[in-house]
């Protein structure tokens, strides 16, 4: 499996960048896009990699609907893409009542995609699955949240899944900002997969600073035996220094290629 990296916070060389995430996840003999973050940055970089996403790529799946993943969505068409039923919703921030949800409806959408809407994990590929619905078992991830619905209830951003891959019966897990909680996401990856070893994680883990989350989050990875950390995105430098003190991780740019 290969992801090429699209889209991150962090520019690589020739490669620009913004604050959002898109992954171009080579496996199965197939391209999946993974994200697409806000505006048509993905498709450039894509074409700096030599991929014509339009022509090269059937299928996208969208994290969860905030607009740094998935306002990118209005630079495509005649695709499929797979997300849960809940990334339509309007939501805002608590503080400015700024909204932070996707800038166009799933009507207006539904002109330009066919939409698969799912809770329920969905198998993409031979080795790779879309999670569907996370469940929040634990009690230090998801327990808090800065956003709010249109009607003034906490949006805990229900809609917010991942994808894991099957890598000779190892898991690959390939998030978008993990506001389900990180922890959450991988335990749910082993139940859909019936896979108990994580080989590596990447994407957004939506860590802000070195509190007990953080600090959860690391021993999780530690009793796990997670050999390849990726932490990217919406991980702040405090997460992130916590995280480079016990594993050796790398900054994710864009323009960057892992392999597993």
């Amino acid at each position: 499996m290969k992801i090429n990296i699209l889209t991150e916070n962090v520019a690589g060389g020739k490669f620009q960048a913004e604050h959002g995430l898109s992954y171009l996840i080579e496996i199965d003999g197939e391209k999946f896009l993974f994200d697409t973050g806000h505006t048509n940055i993905f498709l450039q970089n894509a074409a700096l990699f030599g991929i014509d996403i339009c022509n090269d790529v059937e299928i996208v799946i969208l994290s969860h609907g905030h607009w740094d993943h998935g306002d990118g969505l209005q630079y495509l068409k005649n695709k499929m893409l797979i997300t849960h039923p809940d990334s339509f919703v309007r939501r805002f921030h608590k503080t400015d009542n700024s909204p932070v949800g996707l800038s166009f409806t799933k009507k207006e959408l539904l002109n330009t995609f066919r939409l698969t809407e799912t809770k329920e994990p969905y198998q993409i590929s031979e080795n790779l699955f879309y999670l569907g619905e996370i469940p929040r078992k634990n009690n230090f991830e998801s327990v808090t949240t800065t956003f709010k619905l249109e009607n003034g209830d906490d949006d805990f951003i229900l809609d917010d899944s991942a994808l894991a891959a099957k890598i000779n019966n190892e898991l690959v897990i390939i998030t978008g900002c993990s506001h389900s909680g990180i922890c959450n996401i991988c335990e749910h990856a082993k139940n859909v997969t019936k896979i108990q070893k994580i080989k590596a994680v990447i994407g957004g883990f939506h860590l802000k600073t070195n509190n007990r989350q953080t600090s959860e989050t690391i021993q999780y990875f530690k009793f796990n035996n997670v050999e390849k950390l990726y932490p990217s995105h919406c991980t702040e430098l405090p997460a992130l220094l916590a995280f480079s003190n016990e594993f050796d991780i790398k900054q994710v740019k864009t323009g960057m290629t892992f392999e597993f």
